[in-house]
């Protein structure tokens, strides 16, 4: 089984604090959590990490930054033949406070506007091909090349690029946002949701997934109806990551061929206990780790 990552690739400095702080003022940290970072990215490691034999297909700067992401693709067994090294950019990179009061995260990202991999001609046969739209063209080649490989997109932005990449996967799997957005619906109840996940079936004609952060997620079963499947109640410190740990997760299940409510349960508490945790890759938890604790919730 191989899964194929396309997308951003970016370096992740993370600084908690107790409470937010106020603007024109000086803060002193305690802390500062360093890692590799980006929705694919993230999902990447997490394959890796869980023994899937897993490539990632993206861009970093010829820099620390760049280098440190490749050693740490390369310690989990990430391939990082596809992860091209730019001598005229610098490395994406994000700047985070994790508020640990309520567990939310303030990010700033900065990635060259001008930033792209170039052509490259993927032939390792992905089972499974999984992209967050921040290299289209990449994307939408393997897609077409590979027409037997299960697709799934980490929809977040509501960019045309990616609203055609939707049209193009197995499975759209997006945050609550970005369905609010492309359906025009509000989602506060059950029979929003239900209306939202309609347009967004007839507008991208392939199986959704809606994340609602803390609430778990959503989804039509096999009976044809809108169930939402809960996550785990949980103390947050830090949510940074959680969304990229879901969608890694997801990765997983459908590699391991399993029923979508499994899949889906067992990528809303890999997400919600990342939340227990300062950081995005170091809130991986180990897999032996989450099939326990999947088994005794479940």
């Amino acid at each position: 089984m191989k899964v194929l990552c396309i997308g951003h690739a970016a370096y992740d400095i993370t600084t908690p604090v107790d409470t937010f702080p106020k603007e024109n003022t000086k803060t002193r940290v305690q802390e500062r959590i360093e890692c590799g970072g980006g929705p694919a990215g993230n999902a990447a490691y997490l394959l890796g990490k869980w023994g899937i034999s897993t490539y990632f297909a993206g861009i970093v700067g010829d820099d620390l930054y760049g280098h440190r992401i490749i050693e740490e693709y390369q310690k989990v067994g990430v391939n990082t033949d596809y992860l091209q090294v730019s001598k005229n950019h610098v490395t994406a990179s994000s700047y985070i406070i994790a508020n640990r009061e309520n567990g939310s995260r303030t990010i700033l990202t900065y990635r060259p506007s001008d930033m792209n991999m170039d052509d490259v001609d993927i032939d390792i046969e992905p089972d499974i091909i999984l992209i967050d739209g921040q290299e289209p063209e990449i994307s939408k080649k393997m897609i077409e090349k590979y027409p037997n490989a299960v697709s799934i997109i980490d929809a977040g932005r509501t960019k045309r690029a990616i609203r055609e990449l939707c049209r193009m996967v197995n499975y759209v799997v997006c945050s609550k946002d970005f369905a609010e957005k492309i359906s025009g619906i509000s989602i506060y109840e059950n029979e929003s949701l239900e209306h939202a996940i309609t347009k967004l079936e007839n507008e991208f004609h392939t199986e959704i997934i809606v994340t609602l952060e803390a609430t778990g997620c959503a989804y039509r079963n096999e009976e044809g109806k809108i169930e939402i499947v809960p996550s785990l109640k949980v103390r947050a410190i830090d949510s940074t990551g959680a969304g990229d740990i879901f969608h890694g997760a997801f990765t997983y299940g459908i590699a391991q061929n399993w029923p979508m409510s499994k899949i889906l349960r067992f990528s809303n508490l890999t997400g919600a206990m990342s939340v227990t945790r300062i950081g995005g890759r170091n809130s991986i938890f180990e897999l032996d780790d989450m099939i326990e604790i999947y088994n005794e919730v479940k």
